[in-house]
């Protein structure tokens, strides 16, 4: 089969693989229709994740058809979360923090490709007639969803009384502000470095838009502030821009770095929270929220076919990809 490997640092190479296979009870054999390149895609190119060694198909934001079995046929969207089932994290519906935890194309193949084995615990179905692209973007949009659910219950008031900031303007960032808009947030700021994102954002409609450069964010404004960056500079914007007594909710992992004034966070009771993806229920409900159109239209998605992965890394890493969110179909 075809796909696209990350070879080395900084190098994608589309070419032949060994043909992904059905491994036993309980797994299927999936054709991928469509995948998203996430922003943890980029770190492993860049080689800054020690944990995807190359070579390594990446890729875990995908839809696609179930070609074998009694669910031959079936369109599905991929949990790309493989985790144990009987921890107690898991029983408690809580999956995402399951210590065994395993994610394609981290340690085993991804979705960058024709086909790939799964579990059938993590297909989730698709609604009938949604197109597979905007279906992929089921991960992205429920890591968001999934963030601003937790923020809400943190908040010492509900969503619909809050002005909130996102920084960052990918597609995860972006759907933190279209959730929030489906929540009703009082007040949505955005901010993104990026031209061509902000322009992106701002066609979207969803929040007001900054150059955090040229027009920071006020100070001691914000009653939440979504860090979907992850980096200093980011978080020390967001303690920045958080009210006193308001939660700061840590989605990026850009770096490890400082930028964090625990003095401010402690003497003004700031709540500051780390999220990791979604669960089932997450991706269930964020699918049928793409749906509905609760998120808008979704046309600031470019798509592109898997052959041009490697081109679409390299705009991805120069900043010259306006999209939030760039999908490619096998």
């Amino acid at each position: 089969m075809q796909a696209l490997v990350y070879t080395a640092n900084e190098q994608m190479t589309f070419r032949e693989e060994p043909d992904a296979q059905s491994i036993g009870p309980g797994e299927a054999l999936v054709q991928i229709e469509a995948v998203g390149i996430c922003g943890s895609d980029m770190h492993a190119y860049l080689g800054h994740d020690p944990r995807r060694v190359p070579p390594l198909i990446l890729g875990h934001e995908a839809a696609g058809v179930v070609l074998e079995g009694d669910d031959a046929g079936r369109r599905v969207v991929l949990n790309p979360l493989i985790t144990c089932g009987h921890c107690d994290y898991c029983l408690d519906g809580r999956q995402n923090l399951c210590p065994e935890r395993d994610l394609i194309g981290m340690y085993r193949p991804g979705a960058f490709a024709e086909r790939i084995a799964i579990p059938r615990t993590n297909l989730i179905d698709i609604p009938q007639g949604m197109d597979a692209a905007a279906a992929a973007l089921t991960e992205p949009a429920a890591t968001a969803v999934h963030a601003v659910n937790l923020a809400g219950r943190a908040l010492a008031g509900p969503v619909n009384e809050a002005k909130a900031l996102v920084i960052g303007g990918g597609s995860v960032g972006l759907f933190a502000a279209l959730a929030l808009r489906d929540q009703g947030a009082a007040e949505i700021m955005l901010a993104d470095t990026n031209p061509l994102r902000r322009d992106v954002a701002t066609r979207v409609g969803t929040a007001a838009v900054i150059n955090p450069v040229d027009q920071p964010a006020p100070k001691s404004y914000f009653n939440l502030v979504i860090d979907a960056v992850g980096g200093r500079t980011s978080r020390q914007a967001a303690i920045a821009a958080v009210t006193p007594g308001g939660v700061i909710m840590h989605i990026g992992l850009l770096d490890s770095e400082e930028g964090l004034d625990i003095r401010r966070i402690t003497l003004q009771e700031i709540t500051l929270i780390g999220t990791y993806t979604y669960t089932p229920v997450d991706l269930r409900a964020t699918l049928a929220k793409l749906h509905s159109g609760a998120f808008g239209s979704l046309d600031w998605i470019d798509q592109r076919s898997l052959g041009d992965g490697p081109a679409a890394f390299k705009e991805l890493h120069a900043g010259k990809c306006a999209a939030p969110k760039v999908i490619l179909r096998p």
